[in-house]
């Protein structure tokens, strides 16, 4: 019973990830006095808005602008926003995962994003030539 116990703290990150096991590790970890990390929900992030377009002084360089929304019921981390670009045939031109800061300009003054609170992100990336017709957003 000590080893289990012993894995279960060992391993709550892992576990508190999941939606079955989280009650049980946030339990034992009220009792026990240790931290869980935050929930997170990265499908509960909606995107509002985007556009892509070139950068307007620099050639060859695109600026992908886009807004989201956290509808989940709760705040959570900041995710990482992960771009691709596509040919016309879907296939990925090229991919990229941004951090927070990366894509928000700066740190946030916050780790979480509230419950119904938008962000607007601003990135720049190489421009990949007419090959790339389309791009999508993924939040991790």
């Amino acid at each position: 019973l000590l080893l289990v116990l012993q894995f279960a703290i060992a391993d709550r990150a892992r576990l508190a990830a999941d939606r079955e096991w989280r009650p049980r590790i946030v339990a034992l970890c009220a009792t026990l006095g240790c931290s869980v990390p935050p929930w997170r929900e990265p499908t509960a992030l909606r995107l509002t808005s985007r556009e892509l377009r070139p950068h307007p002084t620099v050639p060859g360089v695109l600026v992908v602008c886009a807004t989201f929304r956290n509808d989940a019921p709760f705040a959570q981390p900041w995710p990482q926003l992960q771009l691709s670009l596509q040919n016309i045939d879907g296939e990925s031109l090229g991919l990229r995962r941004f951090a927070p800061r990366e894509y928000l300009g700066s740190t946030p003054a916050s780790g979480m994003i509230g419950a119904g609170q938008s962000a607007s992100i601003r990135v720049e990336i190489l421009d990949p030539g007419r090959r790339a017709v389309a791009f999508g957003f993924e939040f991790h």
